[in-house]
């Protein structure tokens, strides 16, 4: 009798070139990987975080989006979650809001699948790639807004697709606003200083 042969499942690693499906098998038997992304079919595992660079960043912006959130039915906000958008992609954004009946959905594993209407990275380390090929990854598939902080070079870009291109929204005195989501504004200067009370009290105005 031929005995079965059981091929363990290999460990990501930075670089790898695989398809999703092969992708999720093996980001799911590395429970202690807390972050890993699948670009244009490139596995990309980003380096540890440090406060400064990504920590705070990060609290500030999921700040001022959970109090939009609080405030606003039928939206839907999400950390550090994966989307499967494509058969080659599968990024893991650092925030994300969606509309509930918008043009994602949550699938019966628990995956956001689809493009949620706005999707956020805070960029240090990655800002080559978030600007760049993460970037044409989420206008091709219909991310309607894209916000990347550039932490080193205190600089926010807030992009939104029209004509399929990604176009930068206007800075109105320091306050950028959304054009899907009514009432999301963005006090630009305040998040680049860590003013979070400021920034929520523009929003709710």
């Amino acid at each position: 009798m031929q005995s079965l042969v059981v091929h363990p499942v290999l460990p990501l690693e930075n670089g790898d070139h695989l398809s999703r499906a092969e992708f999720e098998q093996r980001y799911e038997a590395m429970p202690l990987v807390k972050k890993a992304e699948l670009i244009e079919g490139i596995v990309y595992m980003p380096s540890p975080v440090r406060i400064d660079q990504h920590g705070r960043p990060h609290a500030l912006l999921m700040g001022w989006l959970s109090a939009y959130w609080a405030a606003t039915p039928g939206t839907d906000l999400a950390d550090n979650t994966t989307i499967r958008l494509d058969e080659d992609n599968e990024p893991q954004p650092d925030a994300l809001l969606r509309f509930e009946q918008g043009t994602s959905r949550v699938d019966q594993d628990g995956y956001v699948v689809g493009p949620p209407e706005f999707v956020a990275e805070i960029s240090s380390s990655t800002a080559s790639l978030d600007m760049n090929a993460k970037k044409q990854v989420y206008r091709r598939n219909g991310v309607q807004e894209y916000l990347v902080w550039l932490v080193q070079e205190r600089v926010i870009h807030w992009f939104q697709l029209a004509g399929g291109e990604y176009r930068s929204l206007p800075n109105d005195q320091g306050v950028i606003c959304s054009q899907i989501f009514p009432g999301l504004r963005l006090a630009v200067p305040e998040l680049l200083a860590g003013d979070l009370k400021s920034v929520v009290r523009v929003l709710q105005e």
